[in-house]
């Protein structure tokens, strides 16, 4: 792990905590990440919770990953696991972590990927928090989105944390996060930050496998907000490595994600969880309507056009009036425009 340590992402050891014996299943998946792996397995094996079992998922790699995992295996068998699907076949991020899913016999269940590392006090203050709250099926804390890795002096100041949109220490009803999330107005929780309840995964049946690569773990997250509550801790216990070969950067270069309106990733997302919610009987609830809005702009692709095209020319003739027109003359104007209609 890198000794760089942000101050604001260190959150303090809180050792008065009672550490319990309730398993974790640790879940790893990878492909083809010989550059990171080894550090991501270093942060589970530095962790100050001893109950845990690690799952090495391998999706189809083709570098040294594959052995990597293997000797990690082969050197703890009772603690490290090595899995692959049959053939050696890529089957993507989700059915990767279903796999893991299904060997999986702790009571807690903690994702990390390949290219993050944890803490060493990820698990001993998320497994009492967790515990701490029987109703909640899952717990997830801020992350850090770490760009210093790199060692670049320029990348030195690019870290930070990523709000929750929540208050911590704080448990929310459904389906209160299922609204935020589908509106983005609030970082979503990192899969290196959850802990969830292995048997509230199982009932809502797990990842969707059709997800191969984005928004396979927001699909895992609908199904639990929608259903359970969940609770939103304190600290911040993983790092979330950014890089040119990351998903999410390889999307935006490809133009299947965009941060700036519709993409293909997102629209296939919006398109699944109005079938769920269908099936699930919430049709017309505020968590559907709250959808609708947002697969407007995929619906109405045109119309959704037009409207940007007006308001960035809307925009943009309010700045050339205040350029060229006295503040008294636009101040008269509004003022104008904003009296009340005489009928």
């Amino acid at each position: 792990m890198s000794d760089h340590s942000p101050e604001q992402a260190m959150a303090t050891e809180k050792h008065n905590r009672p550490v319990t014996k309730a398993l974790v299943s640790t879940i790893i998946i990878f492909l083809n990440a010989e550059k990171f792996l080894a550090e991501a397995v270093e942060s589970v094996l530095a962790q100050t919770y001893p109950t845990w079992e690690l799952w090495l998922v391998d999706d189809g790699s083709t570098d040294r990953s594959s052995q990597f995992a293997r000797d990690y295996a082969a050197k703890s068998p009772d603690r490290i696991h090595y899995l692959e699907h049959p053939g050696h076949e890529n089957r993507g991020k989700s059915a990767a972590r279903n796999l893991g899913l299904r060997h999986a016999r702790g009571e807690y269940v903690a994702l990390l990927d390949a290219d993050d590392v944890w803490l060493p006090g990820k698990l001993a203050n998320q497994v009492p928090a967790l515990e701490a709250h029987p109703e909640a099926a899952m717990l997830y804390t801020r992350t850090l989105v770490w760009f210093s890795w790199s060692g670049k002096p320029e990348d030195q100041s690019r870290d930070y944390l990523a709000e929750t949109g929540v208050p911590p220490n704080t448990l929310v009803s459904p389906p209160t996060l299922a609204n935020q999330f589908i509106r983005s107005e609030a970082f979503l929780p990192s899969p290196c930050s959850m802990l969830l309840r292995r048997d509230a995964v199982e009932t809502v049946g797990g990842f969707e496998d059709a997800f191969r690569d984005q928004y396979d773990d927001l699909v895992l997250n609908q199904k639990i907000l929608l259903r359970y509550p969940v609770f939103v801790a304190e600290g911040c216990w993983a790092w979330y490595r950014q890089h040119p070969d990351g998903s999410c950067a390889v999307a935006l270069r490809t133009g299947l994600l965009s941060y700036d309106g519709p993409s293909p990733a997102r629209g296939e997302y919006l398109v699944w969880l109005e079938s769920y919610l269908r099936s699930t009987g919430l049709v017309g609830t505020e968590v559907w309507k709250t959808l609708q809005e947002e697969l407007w702009p995929y619906r109405h692709p045109h119309l959704f056009r037009f409207s940007k095209r007006a308001q960035r020319a809307k925009t943009a003739s309010r700045g050339i009036a205040r350029r060229i027109l006295p503040s008294s003359v636009r101040n008269h104007l509004r003022a104008f425009a904003e009296r009340p209609s005489r009928g």
